[in-house]
């Protein structure tokens, strides 16, 4: 299985540039990307695709949107190269669910016959559940259940901004209150600028800014380099 997980797609120098050479390494020759544009909300899908489809064109990678194909499940089944946005990540699943296309990407992937781009909501629907994403439930999506491709939560654009002279809630604190009823399950923070990659067995962090692991009650800090799943007395490597 073959995994590219980044936290963002924009920065001060463009939209996925900070991360075309990880995606060229990922394509490995690949040359045609099926985009899942679903979790676009306030965007047009057409024109979503044709964001991704600019971006991705120096590096040579042609991208046709999945909402455009007359059979989804077909496309999925011998797409080589799956790519998926963000935006709100109940949206993308509840039209991944809706179309049946959850367990057929899944497989596709973990079988090894499309290895896969995403961000934002595209990384966090590869966990065993949406239940960490930082948006809003706009819509039910019918299960919060997802692709289950890697064996912790994601918690996308992971800042623990603490305001002066005001008490609001933190990102810790809120993902404390998942970990407390899920103390098993794993949480990466993943920054803004970083990005995971899966191959095989390995999983690596990379970026310039330091992740943060949330497991039960601990935190830990990790810089780029191999990454090393933390195990609670039932969490599964």
């Amino acid at each position: 299985m073959e995994l590219l997980l980044l936290s963002n797609s924009t920065s001060d120098n463009g939209y996925l540039v900070h991360a075309l050479d990880a995606i060229r390494e990922l394509a490995d020759g690949r040359t045609d990307a099926l985009f899942v544009p679903f979790a676009g909300v306030t965007r047009d899908w057409d024109d979503y695709t044709a964001q991704v489809r600019e971006a991705l064109a120096p590096i040579g990678i042609s991208v046709r949107g999945l909402h455009r194909e007359a059979d989804p499940r077909a496309a999925v089944a011998s797409a080589t190269l799956i790519v998926t946005g963000g935006g709100n990540t109940f949206r993308l699943l509840k039209c991944l669910r809706e179309q049946g296309l959850l367990g057929p990407m899944a497989a596709r992937l973990r079988a090894g016959g499309a290895r896969y781009v995403g961000w934002s909501a595209g990384s966090v629907i590869t966990s065993p559940t949406i239940r960490t994403t930082n948006d809003m439930p706009i819509v039910d999506p019918g299960g919060l259940d997802s692709l289950g491709l890697v064996p912790f939560q994601f918690n996308c654009h992971y800042f623990n901004l603490v305001v002066p002279g005001f008490r609001g809630e933190t990102r810790d604190q809120r993902l404390a209150e998942f970990t407390v009823l899920s103390p098993e399950m794993p949480v990466l923070g993943l920054p803004e600028g970083d990005w995971v990659r899966v191959s095989g067995d390995r999983r690596t962090l990379h970026g310039e800014h330091a992740a943060r692991w949330f497991l039960g009650d601990r935190t830990t800090d990790i810089a780029a380099g191999p990454l090393d799943v933390p195990q609670g007395d039932r969490a599964a490597r």
